[in-house]
């Protein structure tokens, strides 16, 4: 399971989650710095990435157009990076079950 985290999450979180999600990657890893959420959504679907954003515009994608790739929306609000590996390290299984879920296009976690 390789995820790339959206620029509203930290660029340290790929290396802070490497021992369950290795070689997953920040936008910022592929320059992609600032650049729009559909290029965003090109990308991680054709490196079979799962978008990893805090972002409601990637959920709507999601909606729209369905996967892949996968999102996995984070509704943490205003919180910190340690909150935010806390999240994705307590429902790793969660996240390998959808995953694994052909039918499923959204996960969202708080």
């Amino acid at each position: 399971m390789k995820l790339l985290f959206d620029e509203n999450l930290s660029p340290k979180l790929p290396s802070r989650l490497s021992d369950l999600f290795p070689q997953s990657l920040h936008v910022r890893d592929v320059d992609m710095k600032a650049t729009i959420d559909p290029i965003v959504w090109d990308y991680a679907k054709d490196n079979h990435l799962m978008i990893v954003s805090k972002d409601a515009d990637m959920h709507d994608l999601s909606l729209v157009l369905g996967k892949p790739p996968k999102v996995i929306w984070l509704r943490l609000g205003n919180c910190s990076t340690r909150q935010v590996e806390q999240l994705l390290r307590r429902d790793f299984d969660a996240i390998r079950l959808f995953h694994e879920d052909e039918s499923l296009s959204l996960l969202a976690l708080c």
